[in-house]
This record gives structure tokens, sequence and C-alpha cells, in this order.
């Protein structure tokens, strides 16, 4: 191929997908991949295949009117330190789908659309300062080696955290969470997701901006050598000062978040997680 040559369709992939199943590599984050049924519905929904340094690193399922995520899929990857990112990302094509695949500093694609409102579909980095919430991460960083854990660092990720939940009892159950799945997993599917408010936000400049969740919660399956699923969990925490987290099998978690949908949740896991 001549140098400057494009192929038909090389550079045209993108980040915002009408479903995981069109893209293979997204769906890798899933076990087994199954997509959960959660969330499928939910209004303005975006389904994000979180692209950094040109790969894919996990999946959103983005929910574009709270401007929050309703849960991300990943899988666990031993962390090798460093990766603590300065910078915050947003997903240009929740601006323009026009706009390239690959997540970028707001500052940065600033400067290359001026003038463009980057905050319609999703929440910026200006939202969250001085709002008295944490960015908290529903992905991890400590969950991936670089540059998957870089990739965590997108406004896409995260949610409006309480500062002691997410500085306390939340980060002492994704520490437990690495411990078992380094001891017990050949393989760990995770799920973690946000169930929004009625109607408590971030407001800026009398405009509600970002949905503050009620509750955090997640999910793992865990397999073996084979493929063979062993050991799943879950558990769910109050976004409040209650700082507690609350351990809970899968059914247990489908139950409670049955409760805030009008769908059916489903599975979250392919059988459920059972062998």
């Amino acid at each position: 191929m001549q140098p400057g040559v494009q192929i038909e369709g090389e550079d045209k992939r993108a980040d915002v997908v009408e479903r995981f199943e069109d893209v293979p590599e997204c769906m890798k984050y899933f076990y087994k991949e199954k997509v959960p049924g959660l969330g499928a519905s939910t209004p303005g929904a975006a389904r994000l295949c979180q692209r950094f340094v040109n790969r894919y690193h996990f999946a959103t399922l983005y929910d574009t009117n709270h401007r929050i995520a309703v849960y991300s899929a990943y899988i666990f990857q031993p962390s090798n330190g460093g990766g603590r990112e300065s910078r915050w990302f947003v997903e240009p094509q929740l601006v323009d789908k026009s706009w390239q695949s690959e997540m970028k500093d707001g500052y940065w694609l600033g400067r290359d659309h001026p003038g463009v409102y980057q905050g319609v579909r999703q929440a910026l980095n200006e939202d969250f300062t001085y709002s008295g919430f944490d960015r908290g991460h529903l992905n991890p960083n400590g969950h991936h080696a670089v540059p998957s854990r870089n990739a965590t660092f997108t406004l896409t990720n995260v949610v409006p955290q309480n500062p002691k939940l997410n500085q306390n009892a939340w980060r002492i159950h994704e520490s437990q969470l690495t411990d078992l799945f380094r001891e017990k997993c050949s393989k760990a599917f995770v799920l973690v997701g946000a169930v929004p408010s009625a109607d408590n936000w971030i407001v800026k400049n009398n405009v509600k901006r970002v949905n503050i969740p009620d509750y955090l919660w997640n999910a793992h399956c865990c397999v073996d050598n084979n493929g063979r699923p062993i050991q799943s969990g879950a558990a769910k925490a109050r976004n409040t000062e209650e700082n507690r987290v609350e351990k809970l099998s899968l059914d247990e978690l489908g139950e409670f978040l049955q409760q805030f949908s009008s769908q059916p949740v489903g599975e979250l896991f392919y059988n459920n997680c059972r062998a």
C-alpha cells in the first residue's frame, strides 16, 4: 500500500456502536459473549467500545440523558503500576459521530474543534470541579495493566461518587476483588454499574448536568483454565456517607436491580455464571 493511501473503510471503526454484538473485539469483555439485557432500553443509551492507543480495552453502556454509565464491562488484569492519569478523556463520537474513534482529552478535543460544546450527551471534567463528589471509576484503574489502566480515565466510565465511599469501603472492596481474582481465577469477567437517582444532580449554572446515582454495584464471574465458571459474586453500596459495601450473590443483585427497571433485568452473565 502506498504511503498516505487509505484502504476503503480502513479507519471508519467507531467507538459508539449500534450493538455490541456488531464488534467482535468488544464482545470479549462479556462472559461467553452474552451482553446483559440490563439497561438495554434506557432512553438515550449509547454503546461504547472504549478505544485508547488504537485498541479496545472495555465496554460501556452509557446513559446520555443522565450522563453516567449504566455499567462498564471488563476482564480483570493484574496491575503493573503506572498509568495514573492527570487527564480525563471524553468520547468524541458522542459529540459528533464523524469525529475520531478514540477517546481524547477534552481540552485537546476542544482545540481541534473550537466553539463546539462537548457536553450535550456526556459529562465533562468541569462538571465535577467543586461538586463535592469524586470522579468515581466504575471500571477501576487498579484492575488493569497499562495501557488499559489509562483508558479507565474516561468520563464515560465515572459517576459522581461520595468521596468517603470511594476512598474507603468501595476502594477496599475493589482491593479484595483483586486478591480474589489473582488467587482463584484464570479469568474474571466483571460488570460495574450505577443506579441513577430520581432527581439528584450535579447542577452547574442552573442546569442539571450529571445525575448522582443512589447506588453503585458490581458483579463478577470467574472461570478456570478450561473456561468453566468456578466463582461468582456481587456487591452493592449506597452512594452516601454510610460507607458500607454489602456482599450479594448474583441472584440477589439481579433481584435488587429489578426494583429499578420496568424491563426484566435477566441474567448478568451467561447462565448466571453456573457450570
